[in-house]
């Protein structure tokens, strides 16, 4: 009985993962152009070198333009889906 059971839990167990669909493995689809380099279906923070900042966005998702480096200090823009922008200030970009 005890076997059965673990059994049913295991398989119960495999079912609720297998169904679930992990947040984390969402990007944004299209290509987002931060100062001239074309990033295709991306996610998370980039960076720049240089200033002022291009971007643009020929994504599904909304950018954030933060001021300071790797993403910190405060979102000083955003660039809506089909735009584009330069960012004086801006230092690096993030998109979900």
């Amino acid at each position: 009985m005890r076997r059965i059971a673990a059994a049913l839990g295991t398989i119960a167990a495999a079912a609720t993962l297998a169904l679930a669909v992990p947040a984390s493995a969402y990007a944004a689809h299209g290509v987002l152009v931060v100062n001239g380099t074309a990033y295709g279906e991306p996610r998370g923070c980039y960076e720049s070198d240089r200033w002022p900042l291009s971007v643009g966005n020929h994504t599904d998702s909304r950018v954030y333009v933060f001021d300071g480096a790797h993403c910190s200090g405060s979102v000083i823009e955003y660039v809506m889906p089909g735009t584009q922008t330069v960012s004086e200030f801006g230092n690096s970009v993030y998109i979900d």
